[in-house]
């Protein structure tokens, strides 16, 4: 229920970006899906990646502050509302989300997000029968 998500801290300056793009390119690691956040002097590249591990060695090892970290991953059926449903579910059962973003994968949407209770978070996908991708399935489905 949980992938891994590279978090990048990048300076807010020209070339940055382009530099840790050109890292993943040449080690051939595919981004799956990708959102920054930034601030006035920095921004947070959050990836998901096909070799995450490998990934965020290589740039840990260029001198690029990354690290790795677990997320949830939803599965979604590709129609209005589900991302609300699945939210929905969250919070009626007390729990906040730091952040999120989605894509689609395979014609279906893929909500990531972290919360601030992750066994809690566990506890309620299973619970509620939440359709959720773990790390080997998202491997499988890009064809890694």
């Amino acid at each position: 229920m949980t992938i891994h998500q590279i978090s990048i801290f990048i300076e807010n300056k020209s070339g940055t970006l382009i530099k840790v793009l050109r890292q993943l390119k040449e080690a051939k690691i595919q981004i799956v899906a990708s959102t920054i956040a930034d601030t006035t002097d920095y921004g947070i590249y959050r990836i998901i990646c096909s070799e995450p591990l490998r990934a965020v060695k290589m740039l840990q090892e260029s001198g690029i502050q990354a690290n790795i970290s677990d997320v949830f991953a939803l599965k979604l059926d590709n129609k209005p509302g589900c991302a609300a449903d699945a939210l929905e579910i969250i919070h009626n059962a007390g729990i906040s989300i730091s952040y999120l973003y989605s894509f689609l994968l395979d014609g279906r949407g893929i909500l990531i997000f972290r919360t601030n209770q992750p066994d809690l978070t566990k506890e309620t996908i299973l619970l509620n029968n939440m359709d959720y991708m773990e790390e080997d399935a998202l491997a499988k489905t890009i064809n890694i």
